[in-house]
């Protein structure tokens, strides 16, 4: 059966209500966009409509078909995006971080847990799976705490290009985050540990298959209905690894399988009627 190019319109009404795609339930402050981040479970920071999934620009502009524009320096939606995904990060109260496949991305701190089973690299392989100069980064942090990216190129030796390939690559491994950004005397962030901000999260251990899970379950409270290689698109993981998150939905009774690669909430229709 071919798959539709566009979702039901109950489909994109019920996505509206849960990623606040709606005008009258657009994010403002940083407080609603923590909101969000909670209520999605994850969402990335500055995709637009043509990537699925739940985003905080997509929120801040309160409409389904919202695009970034090329001059997003002069554009008021980017720029409210910007402020306020910087005081999330130092609010600290979810996780943030370049995460899968390099996308900064939300996360709540009920998920961490689950993302960490996945892409998280215990301590005792460090020596094993991170390059030589993430390790180099990571004792220094380990050592330092939090230092700001200018003063970790100058402690660490190495070139901007490198240091910035260690960080993208810690920050994949859910080892730094970013803690704050200074745009003055210039624009630099400031890292620390993740397990710093995030220890009692981080210590949860969960086997590969209820991460799986709740992951997916996480993307389908919001989606309502996921298409066809959709959740792998929206969280990095491979479709495989997807489908055994959505088949193990099916089997919990939590999702039903429409066609193949497709799945919805079993009480869809229920929650549909309570949103509105």
């Amino acid at each position: 059966m071919k798959i539709p190019t566009a979702l039901p319109e109950e489909v994109e009404a019920f996505r509206d209500r849960a990623w606040r795609r709606e005008p009258e339930r657009r994010v403002e402050t940083a407080a609603e966009a923590e909101s969000l981040i909670e209520a999605a479970g994850f969402c990335t920071a500055m995709t637009d409509s043509r990537r699925p999934g739940a985003s905080l620009y997509v929120a801040v502009c309160g409409r389904r078909d919202a695009f970034m524009p090329r001059n997003v320096q002069k554009d008021p939606e980017s720029s409210l995006t910007w402020t306020i995904k910087d005081e999330v990060m130092r609010r600290g109260q979810v996780y943030y971080a370049k995460l899968a496949k390099g996308r900064a991305t939300f996360v709540a701190p009920r998920l961490v847990p689950y993302f960490n089973a996945l892409w998280g690299v215990p301590r005792g392989q460090e020596a094993a799976r991170l390059s030589a100069d993430a390790r180099a980064v990571l004792r220094v942090l380990r050592r330092e705490w939090e230092m700001a990216t200018s003063d970790l190129r100058e402690e660490t030796k190495m070139d901007r290009a490198r240091l910035t390939r260690s960080l993208e690559e810690l920050q994949r491994m859910m080892k730094v985050v970013p803690e704050d950004v200074l745009y003055e005397p210039w624009f630099t962030y400031v890292w620390t540990l993740a397990e710093g901000r995030f220890a009692a999260q981080l210590k949860v251990r969960v086997t590969r298959g209820v991460a799986l899970r709740e992951i997916a379950r996480a993307f389908l409270d919001g989606a309502g209905m996921t298409t066809r290689g959709e959740l792998a698109r929206v969280t990095g993981l491979s479709r495989p690894d997807a489908g055994l998150g959505n088949h193990a939905l099916v089997r919990e009774g939590y999702a039903a399988r429409i066609e193949e690669g497709m799945y919805r909430l079993t009480d869809f229709d229920e929650r549909l009627r309570g949103a509105g």
